[in-house]
């Protein structure tokens, strides 16, 4: 099955990939500018057995352009359960398969999963061409804090459903990113402006591209911006998380704790004090004993 063409070439000079294991290559691609490619993306899809392309149209511009003649398989959200059977049956059998969406990383918020989940089932090779990512991109550039971040995808696109799941996040503290189309940014924009209230948070355009564009200010300042006029391409969508409660003073606790204690044993006066204000038991716990040793 396999290609003998295994080449590729860039800026003119071809090169030999060389050969695979059996297994799914699940790689990126670049979000934009051809040249965010890998050299060992270029030598997994030229050396692969097939390339699982979610449209084989938008991705014979990024093989062509490398000289990529591998076979190429549509694989997207329509037909990746009916197929996945048999890519699995293949791959059980030697076979090299490579897996790439339209832009980025395959998986997030695109096709993949029940392949993977599959070929995880039946403990057989996958590996990561890691690259390209909007998530990250954008992420890296909003100006946020990136120590802990979680990714939600595209919001629903029926109001009620977005604004419920909004609610759902509102506590959340770490930095969120979101996906969104461009026909729906203005609106789900307002719904953050409306649910998550005056956070900073920024919207990444065109990442990559000529005309990249990272907007930044509150939820409600970018939901004004980007209802004034058509926006082009997918967005990121990164939010500030919620912000800390602030912490109890430490007057107030310590009173509620000695009125607890006198009338129940120390440890239930502890628990009791430490969940209703939030506060590390250990904390507490030596307040409590300072207490009792004043009496």
């Amino acid at each position: 099955m396999t290609d003998t063409n295994s080449g590729y070439f860039i800026a003119g000079t071809t090169f030999t990939a060389p050969p695979l294991a059996p297994g799914l290559y699940v790689v990126a691609t670049p979000i934009g500018n051809l040249r965010d490619i890998t050299i060992r993306a270029l030598e997994t899809l030229a050396a692969a057995d097939a390339v699982l392309c979610e449209d084989t149209r938008l991705s014979a511009r990024l093989l062509d352009h490398y000289g990529i003649k591998t076979r190429r398989i549509a694989f997207h959200e329509h037909n990746e359960r009916a197929k996945a059977d048999d890519i699995v049956g293949r791959i059980a059998a030697g076979g090299r398969f490579a897996l790439i969406s339209d832009a980025g990383t395959p998986l997030l918020s695109d096709p993949g999963f029940p392949l993977i989940r599959a070929l995880a089932e039946a403990d057989l090779p996958v590996f990561a061409i890691p690259g390209a990512s909007a998530l990250l991109s954008g992420l890296v550039v909003a100006g946020l804090p990136t120590d802990a971040f979680t990714f939600h995808g595209f919001l629903p696109p029926k109001a009620g459903a977005r604004i419920n799941a909004l609610k759902a996040l509102s506590d959340s503290r770490e930095t969120m990113v979101f996906y969104e189309s461009p026909r729906r940014l203005d609106d789900s924009l307002a719904a953050m402006a409306e649910v998550l209230g005056e956070r900073q948070a920024a919207v990444a355009l065109e990442l990559t591209k000529r005309f990249e564009r990272v907007q930044r200010g509150t939820l409600a300042e970018l939901a004004a911006v980007f209802a004034e006029g058509e926006t082009k391409g997918e967005a990121v969508i990164i939010v500030a998380g919620a912000a800390a409660p602030a912490a109890p003073a430490a007057a107030d606790w310590q009173a509620a704790l000695q009125a607890e204690m006198t009338d129940q044993p120390l440890r239930a006066a502890v628990d009791a004090v430490a969940a209703r204000f939030g506060l590390k038991r250990k904390e507490v716990y030596d307040a409590a004993l300072a207490l009792k040793a004043e009496k």
